[in-house]
């Protein structure tokens, strides 16, 4: 039975290519505007919940996965930069410290939705503003949420993780899995 995947992420793309789950891409189009007094944790998991419904009431009897990741410091929500000036700024803010990668993974069919939240500890690295300037001109901090792709050339920012490296690439894999087996799609790793 084919996944949808409600996301246009070309991470959690490739993860469940990884595991060679069938899917196939239809993307949520759903207002990603955060209240201002939104808690982090709620914001991600109101989003993937939304992302999920909205694709599952377009695709009646399919089942739909949805994600939502935003990094979090100190309460501070940073989303994916919309300058090169902005993720700069992030990245200034994120180094030497330690932040949270939260993601809410959401799997709905036919009225039917659940979700679990997955929150990892990451820690920078000091970074100096050359070695951020140097990242920021490679283009990969743009759309990324906190302004780094771990799994990429911004794995040179990280120090250290506690949690699910997954879960900071914008899938928890463990959870999405769970998920999904609790509608009736357990994981084969033979087909």
């Amino acid at each position: 039975m084919t996944v949808i995947l409600a996301s246009g992420s070309p991470r959690r793309r490739q993860l469940l290519e990884m595991l060679e789950l069938p899917f196939r891409v239809v993307p949520p189009n759903v207002d990603e505007t955060r209240a201002t007094s939104e808690l982090p944790e709620r914001y991600v998991v109101r989003l993937a919940r939304e992302k999920a419904r909205v694709v599952a009431a377009r695709e009646r009897g399919e089942t739909v996965l949805a994600a939502d990741t935003t990094v979090v410091l100190r309460g501070a929500v940073f989303e994916k930069p919309h300058t090169p000036a902005e993720a700069a700024a992030m990245l200034a803010q994120l180094a030497g410290r330690t932040h949270q990668v939260m993601t809410a993974v959401a799997v709905a069919r036919d009225g039917r939705l659940e979700h679990a939240l997955d929150v990892t500890e990451v820690t920078f690295r000091p970074l100096s503003a050359d070695q951020i300037a140097g990242y920021v001109a490679t283009g990969e901090p743009m759309d990324k949420a906190g302004a780094y792709a771990i799994q990429g050339k911004g794995a040179a920012l990280v120090e250290g993780i506690r949690g699910d490296f997954f879960g900071v690439m914008g899938l928890p894999l463990r959870l999405a899995l769970d998920l999904l087996e609790r509608f009736g799609l357990p994981y084969r790793f033979t087909r």
